[in-house]
């Protein structure tokens, strides 16, 4: 039995979940989730628990339990808490700014990159060396620091460009002088 998937998933107060067949809708005070999740596992609602169980031990249904159970417990927390994901810019003159909802990374480049976030995914620049990206829906934050990071990748030489703020960029030194010739 999986460990992670037997455990049932608490539904607290204020938070609604609704069930059919297999898509899953979660509304909190953050917002409002809808994920659809594979038709073979089965989803159950008792009191304010929620129970995921799958119908066989094939290993499919075996790596399904444990993530359908990730994925609802990861939709409640999202409209309770919410998500969010920091990230670090290292480098003489890489700095982030906001215009209205976009957010501007002079990074190097002989240009600007613009990134726009996608609906509901919130972007702030609380400092000029650093970007937090907000949400309810982990995966779409992940998603977008991601895109964000992949716009300057943190190099293993100086650690210059974008790193998520607990990323630790392994350092190589570097070219060492030629004796003997």
């Amino acid at each position: 039995m999986s460990r992670v998937g037997r455990l049932p998933v608490t539904i607290p107060a204020g938070v609604e979940v609704k069930l059919e067949k297999n898509l899953v809708e979660v509304k909190g005070p953050k917002g409002k989730i809808t994920k659809e999740m594979h038709p073979d596992i089965e989803l159950s609602i008792e009191g304010d628990k929620l129970f995921v169980k799958r119908p066989s031990d094939e290993k499919q249904h075996r790596s399904l339990h444990g993530l359908t159970r990730t994925l609802v417990q990861n939709m409640v927390d999202g409209v309770t808490k919410g998500f969010s994901k920091s990230l670090d810019l290292v480098g003489v003159g890489y700095r982030a700014a906001k215009q209205g909802k976009k957010l501007v990374l002079t990074i190097g480049y002989s240009h600007q990159v613009e990134i726009e976030p996608e609906e509901g995914l919130e972007i702030e620049v609380p400092a000029a060396n650093k970007v937090v990206v907000k949400g309810i829906d982990k995966e779409k934050v992940g998603a977008l620091a991601a895109r964000i990071r992949s716009v300057r990748k943190p190099e293993p030489y100086k650690g210059k460009g974008i790193k998520y703020e607990d990323e630790v960029v392994r350092r190589k030194v570097g070219k060492a002088g030629v004796k003997g010739k």
